[in-house]
């Protein structure tokens, strides 16, 4: 078995799914459960949409490195890309209490993320570009 995954893809959402099925082989690999291997998948999804129409945007050629290991207890994927960088203080918390009808569309990305995975770390280097590691606490 080996100790880390990894996967480079074009920034296309058609790439997707092949990161859904590469995560989920690493994950159920690397010894997850089959309900943290939905929610690490449902995670990582989000988080490589949003590189692929926000760092990147519609048609702008980029890749997207994914990573998958273990880090101790963890189960860790890492994104990489190098495209325009982000600050998730930027972002404002959603307002849940608000009725649906209300609510702006999208603006739910880092908290699904945030809820589905035990820690979530944005990094941004001008010279390496933007990482994002998701953490998934396996169970024992």
């Amino acid at each position: 078995m080996l100790d880390h995954y990894d996967l480079t893809v074009s920034s296309d959402l058609a790439n997707l799914a092949r990161i859904a099925d590469f995560v989920a082989g690493a994950a159920l690999q690397l010894g997850l459960t089959e309900q943290q291997v939905f929610e690490v998948q449902m995670a990582t999804d989000e988080a490589c949409a949003n590189v692929i129409q926000h760092a990147y945007g519609p048609g702008v050629p980029g890749e997207l490195h994914v990573r998958c290991e273990l880090a101790g207890g963890d189960f860790v994927v890492t994104i990489r890309d190098r495209g325009r960088p982000f600050d998730p203080r930027q972002v404002p918390p959603p307002d849940l209490t608000c009725p649906l009808e209300e609510r702006q569309i999208g603006g739910l990305g880092l908290y699904f993320m945030g809820q589905l995975m035990d820690r979530v770390v944005f990094r941004s280097d001008p010279q390496t570009g933007n990482e994002l590691k998701m953490y998934k606490r396996r169970s024992p």
